[in-house]
């Protein structure tokens, strides 16, 4: 069977299976099973996605003793990838990926027998599958997205069980509703927060040489844009100090991130703000220059729907 996971706007990810034997009338079935592993808090405890690096023996069985690597933007290549194909050059980095280990040996293979791969050949053969490719490019997308998925996720369920708790306290008490207390705010607030600062990738790894794919996947992810009338996108690669050109993630143009709670996103437009202006000069965002910033505001303002009044309002003084 294939198992198929998609991203709720509201509930988080929900994984669903196809039977892949030939059938009249094929149908996709929910699996609420999958939250096992799913929905714990290495997903931060909403229903996620994790990209997990392993060490494995030669069946593919992960060597647990040995640990394993809940990776995403953040983790240092070092721990990336163990359990998968990488395709790929990175120069003097190195990585897990491509590489299995002796169940019995008291020492592991030398991870840069499967560093710098271009091809799988010597691996496994590649003529069964749709792509010989298994680009290194498209891998740290992958990590960076499943973070930030279930770090949106987890935004909309905490603004909505603060709301909802305010809602039922104020209504044992007899209180008038309406405005959000201290309580709430912080509440929301809080999570609100560490969604904007995953935005602009702080806290990093850093790229210490040219990373390069090898499918050509980086040209056509950037491709699909939005571009301002410069050219410029948030899908823009980098790829030799750091992953992205202009650094801030590309979902906020995702249909999860528009169906925020209105609190919610409004906070984190907030913090957008505050740091794109300048006003937030944090060590956490040092690594954004005031280049980065106005170009991030400039392409913002061109290809964002939905923003805030005072973004336009910026937007107008600059032009």
């Amino acid at each position: 069977m294939l198992e198929i996971a998609a991203a709720d706007p509201s509930q988080g990810v929900i994984f669903y299976t196809l039977d892949q034997w030939r059938s009249t009338s094929p149908q996709f079935v929910r699996r609420d099973d999958c939250l096992q592993c799913h929905y714990n808090g290495s997903t931060l405890g909403v229903p996620g996605l994790l990209v997990r690096s392993v060490y494995p023996d030669m069946s593919g069985v992960p060597l647990y003793p040995k640990g394993t690597f809940i990776t995403d933007h953040r983790s240092p290549l070092k721990e990336r990838w163990g359990g998968w194909y990488v395709t790929g050059t990175h120069g003097k980095q190195t990585h897990l990926g491509n590489v299995v280990h002796d169940r019995g040996a008291s020492a592991q293979w030398d991870v840069l027998d499967g560093n710098n791969l271009t091809s799988l050949r010597r691996h496994l053969n590649t003529e069964s599958y749709i792509s010989p490719h298994s680009d290194i490019v498209a891998l740290m997308v992958l990590e960076h997205q499943t973070r930030m998925q279930n770090l949106i996720t987890r935004v909309g369920f905490e603004t909505r069980m603060a709301v909802a708790s305010q809602i039922a306290i104020d209504r044992e008490l007899k209180r008038p509703g309406g405005e959000l207390n201290d309580g709430t705010k912080r509440r929301i607030h809080a999570a609100a927060d560490e969604l904007a600062a995953y935005f602009f990738f702080a806290g990093a790894a850093p790229t210490e040489s040219k990373i390069t794919g090898t499918s050509g996947f980086a040209a056509d992810f950037a491709k699909q844009g939005p571009s301002d009338r410069k050219g410029r996108s948030l899908r823009q690669f980098e790829l030799t100090r750091r992953m992205f050109q202009y650094p801030c993630s590309y979902l906020i143009y995702s249909e999860a991130f528009d169906n925020l709670p209105d609190p919610a996103r409004d906070r984190v437009y907030q913090r957008l703000w505050e740091v794109i202006s300048g006003k937030d000069s944090s060590p956490a965002f040092a690594h954004l220059s005031m280049a980065d910033r106005q170009a991030i505001f400039e392409i913002l303002s061109e290809t964002k729907r939905g923003l805030p009044d005072y973004w336009l309002a910026g937007r107008d003084r600059s032009q």
